[in-house]
Parts: structure tokens; sequence; C-alpha cells
């Protein structure tokens, strides 16, 4: 009987231990650095795959050439909260990839928010529309070591200049970042 009972354990352990849910982090807390700008950010866990990233961003732009006498730059700020959907961490957990700091593939639905509090440039003068603006995106973050990371996302939605005499349009999302998780 006690080894029925050992026996009728050990594949209970087993069965339990594979069936093991793969689960977003708690709070993952970073900084993330591309081309075209830097981003501080939070993702908290919602649910085992859904988490809210919430953002402070400094979009960069450049200008220059025959038009114009020199160079500039600006950058500008902007806000952002993004539930994301990590569709594939159970698969990448089975198959013994890395899932920690929420590395995996997601469906995004971003909302951003880019106000003219201040913009910081080499040419004086410079503003920004205030924007809102609404995002669907897909993409993957990846990591790589411990606390680095690289995030790629893409997307096409919609936004609006809230100034009088705006239509609303197209806005991309194109975006590959390298970052720091603290």
């Amino acid at each position: 009987m006690k080894k029925i009972t050992l026996i009728f354990s050990i594949i209970i352990a087993i069965y339990t231990s594979a069936q093991e849910k793969a689960s977003l982090e708690k709070s993952v807390t970073g900084i993330q650095i591309g081309f075209f700008g830097v981003e501080i950010y939070n993702e908290a866990k919602l649910s085992d795959a859904v988490s809210l990233r919430s953002q402070l961003a400094l979009y960069s732009s450049i200008w220059g050439g025959d038009l114009y006498s020199k160079t500039g730059f600006a950058l500008a700020p902007a806000l952002s909260v993004t539930p994301k959907y990590y569709y594939n961490l159970q698969k990448r957990k089975d198959k013994g990839r890395n899932i920690s700091n929420n590395s995996g593939n997601y469906i995004s639905a971003k909302l951003e928010y880019v106000p003219n509090w201040f913009v910081i440039s080499n040419v004086p003068g410079i503003g920004v529309n205030d924007m809102i603006s609404f995002i669907p995106t897909w993409g993957l973050r990846r990591n790589i070591a411990t606390n680095f990371n690289y995030e790629f996302k893409a997307g096409l939605g919609i936004g609006k200049i809230l100034q009088k005499g705006y239509d609303t349009q197209v806005v991309p999302e194109l975006s590959f970042k390298i970052g720091y998780d603290f």
C-alpha cells in the first residue's frame, strides 16, 4: 500500500509541476531608449496574461536640409496607458524559454496624450500641438540578460490634435527600443 501511495504521489507531483501556469511579473519598472525617444515605464500585472503599462516618454524630432539654415532637434513629452495581452507565455514556458520580466509576444491598445508642456530644442520658440491618440499594436519583448531587454512594436491607429480646424488622422507606431529593468 505504501508503494502505491508513493507512486501515486510522485505521478501527481510530476503532473502538477509540468502544468505550472505561466504568469506575468507582478510589476516591472524600467527605462527604454531607441531612435525615436526614451521611455520610463511601469508594467503592472492585472491577470496572468494581462498587464497595464503606464509610461512617460520624450519623443525626438530632427529636421534640416536645404530649406533650413541649420539642423534642428526637439524632445517633447508624452503620457500613455497601454493594456497589454501576452498571448504566448504558456507556449514559451512549455518550451523552456525565458518569460521573466514579461518576455513574450503581445497585442495592446495604447492611449496616448502629447501635451504642450515643454519642448527641449536647439531652436527657440518651438512648441507642439496637444494631441490624443489610440493605437492598437502588436509587439514582442525579450530579455538580453537578467535586467536588459529589447522590445519591438508596430501598429496603426487614429489621433486627434486638440485644437479647432484639425481632422482625425492616421497615427503609425513603429518602435525598436533597448532597455533596462530596475
